[in-house]
């Protein structure tokens, strides 16, 4: 089915955007700051597969779940929407992480 490999993406996104917007880790507290991160993050590994691409590494191979275009040779549509969703994942999970180490570096703190 054209287009299922997208929609995942594109799901998944929306939900760790839900999870973000609900405990303001990366966009809804900084935006500017994670707009700059997921760009400049998406950029590198964009220029990594094209690097890929380029050396023979990477090939697209065949897949009923890709919408088919693509933006160039062995690079799919999908795959700089996966990378920044990648990316935004990635800063997600750091941002919790972190909130999550300081707040138990504060109870181990506090007198008991």
């Amino acid at each position: 089915m054209p287009g299922l490999y997208l929609l995942a993406i594109l799901l998944s996104a929306a939900g760790i955007a839900l999870l973000d917007a609900r405990l303001r880790l990366a966009f809804w507290d900084a935006p500017g700051r994670t707009v700059a991160a997921v760009g400049i993050g998406t950029a590198f590994f964009v220029a990594w597969d094209a690097a890929g691409i380029a050396a023979g590494v990477f090939i697209k191979g065949d897949s009923p779940l890709l919408i088919g275009i693509d933006l160039a040779p062995h690079l799919p549509m999908e795959e700089p929407l996966f990378l920044a969703f990648l990316c935004y994942l990635a800063l997600v999970c750091f941002r919790g992480a972190e909130r999550v180490h300081r707040r138990l570096r504060q109870r181990r703190e506090e007198p008991a």
